[in-house]
């Protein structure tokens, strides 16, 4: 059997430090139906900032316009569908002003394809962390989507600016505003930790990303208004969580009737998937040093 003192040089051989027969830490699936452990995740909540901010700052490292792309990038894609959809095809935006109305849905959708995407492959490209020391591996996809608040926060004060530019006011409704922000990071985080769960046994989910991202895109109402779609199909669109956040965000922000069906709709699907995706999670994490 080694010891520490035939491993370490310097160490008197006279008091040998026998090595632990077993792991002092070992990595295995949670025996308990409660999926989330926030104890834990509480104790390296410090981790989680540092991964946040980590994050934040290599996206821009090395870049020509920094943080100037979190705002140019849905500005360039709003100015390009209000000319065609808004000016060409003609797209009602309900009595809103189409680069407005185009603006305030692409701000969610932009955040959640964003936050799926790169928490998809959060664990493959953590591989050397995740393979060197212990910690709860639920941190790394958490603090991918964390960090893309601090962009949606930037978006937003450009839309203020706009709505102030069109004399849009705001109203009381404006206090749903941060209640759905909440539930679009709990159901990017839901849909993110079940892909990059799944990403590190089967990478081809990486590849599947990009195609899923697109059809939701056209899914989900934001460069059209949901009572664009025939009655009989109105259900099916509420069945899209992102539905019920996108367009109660128009309601919140521009003082619209609130969408009650599809709001609660989106709670209860966001809820079920957060807590579906980290039990499967859980299950799963005991072997991600191994696959990655």
């Amino acid at each position: 059997m080694e010891t520490l003192a035939e491993l370490e040089p310097g160490k008197s051989p006279d008091v040998p430090q026998v090595l632990p027969p077993e792991p002092v830490v070992e990595i295995k699936a949670s025996r308990t139906w409660l999926a989330l452990n926030l104890k834990e995740i509480w104790a390296y909540r410090e981790l989680l900032y540092f991964l946040t901010w980590r994050d934040v700052k290599v996206r821009y490292k090395q870049t020509l316009l920094g943080v100037v792309w979190v705002v140019l990038q849905p500005l360039m894609t709003m100015v390009i569908t209000t000319i065609f959809f808004g000016k060409i095809v003609r797209v009602p935006s309900d009595n809103l002003p189409y680069a407005l109305f185009v603006f305030a849905g692409l701000l969610p959708w932009m955040f959640f394809s964003k936050a799926i995407t790169q928490s998809g492959s959060s664990l493959v490209g953590s591989a050397n962390l995740i393979t060197k020391v212990y910690f709860p591996r639920l941190i790394i996809p958490s603090a991918t989507v964390l960090s893309g608040l601090v962009d949606y926060a930037v978006s937003v004060v450009v839309l203020i600016g706009l709505m102030i530019y069109y004399g849009v006011g705001a109203s009381v409704h404006l206090l749903m505003f941060p209640v759905l922000i909440v539930l679009m990071t709990i159901l990017a985080l839901g849909v993110g930790m079940w892909l990059s769960a799944l990403n590190v046994k089967y990478r081809d989910v990486a590849a599947m990303i990009p195609f899923l991202v697109q059809v939701g895109m056209f899914a989900t109402p934001v460069y059209y208004p949901s009572s664009l779609i025939p009655e009989k199909w109105q259900w099916l669109m509420k069945l899209n969580p992102l539905t019920g956040i996108v367009e109660n965000s128009r309601a919140a922000l521009f003082n619209r009737p609130f969408d009650w069906l599809s709001f609660n709709i989106s709670v209860g699907i966001a809820v079920l998937l957060l807590v579906s995706s980290a039990y499967v999670f859980r299950r799963m994490e005991k072997s991600f040093a191994d696959f990655v």
